[in-house]
């Protein structure tokens, strides 16, 4: 198939998730593209809920009544269905946090001129998986005490004691280490696979119906816009479905680091 000279495409690649620093290059601090976008979903999330929630009134109407059936999702679906009325209050705002704030830094991805999920390297998930790690620990040391938490994760009961020698290490390794990793992954994996082929499916289409120079590529690259738009759409279902994963298993985990194991 002939193109036209000096056509060329390229392909995404994973350069484009460690763009040139904007501000304090060099430092600590160094802000890039990524990082602004997890800056600027963040503030738009707390001024929506500043919003919706700063006058609030017994019968909710407009943006108050949307920003109380959003809370109630977390509270309703979430928090109160796997923890229970009382333990899902306490943990709620932590479960909140993680729902919204991956939610939006998510949505990022298919947002016109930010088009990047902010979840797609490794920062955030990170941090959003150490606070689960530090919360459902904390959550069982102080609901069993420490011995008693560490001894029913680490030496279930019914377990023949010679036995603990295989058993331990894998629980160990299950519950402190798998747990935060799996969800830092999850997220992150999820967020990058999906951003890179969106750019494949609409970077694709515009080299066919626009710079390959050949007529004969454009259905082809029809077909790929559309492909794109379709995808899209489940994109943005990945990116509901990753922050109420996410923050399931952290509910989950809270759950199970509360009560010992009989």
């Amino acid at each position: 198939m002939v193109l036209a000279e000096g056509a060329e495409f390229h392909k995404p690649s994973i350069e484009e998730f460690f763009p040139p620093a904007l501000l304090f290059e060099g430092t600590p601090f160094e802000v890039d593209r990524i990082m602004l976008i997890r800056i600027l979903m963040t503030v738009l999330l707390a001024a929506f809920f500043l919003i919706a929630l700063r006058r609030p009134k017994l019968v909710p109407r407009g943006v108050q009544n949307l920003g109380e059936l959003a809370l109630d999702f977390v509270r309703v679906n979430i928090a109160e269905d796997v923890l229970g009325k009382q333990n899902g209050r306490r943990f709620l705002p932590l479960l909140t946090t993680f729902f919204f704030l991956i939610w939006a830094a998510n949505l990022s991805g298919v947002i016109p001129l930010l088009n990047m999920p902010a979840t797609a390297r490794i920062g955030l998930p990170l941090v959003l998986a150490v606070v689960a790690y530090l919360a459902f620990n904390y959550a069982g040391i102080k609901a069993q005490g420490a011995g008693q938490y560490f001894k029913s994760n680490l030496f279930p009961p019914g377990v023949p004691k010679p036995l603990y020698i295989l058993v331990t290490p894998i629980e160990f390794a299950s519950t402190f280490i798998i747990r935060p990793g799996t969800l830092m992954i999850r997220l992150m994996a999820n967020m990058l696979a999906g951003h890179m082929t969106l750019v494949l499916f609409f970077s694709a289409a515009w080299f066919l119906m626009f710079q390959a120079g050949n007529f004969l590529l454009a259905p082809v690259g029809a077909v790929s816009l559309l492909m794109g738009l379709v995808f899209t759409i489940f994109e943005l279902l990945v990116q509901f479905l990753q922050a109420y994963i996410f923050t399931l298993l952290t509910a989950v985990y809270i759950d199970g680091a509360l009560h010992a194991e009989h």
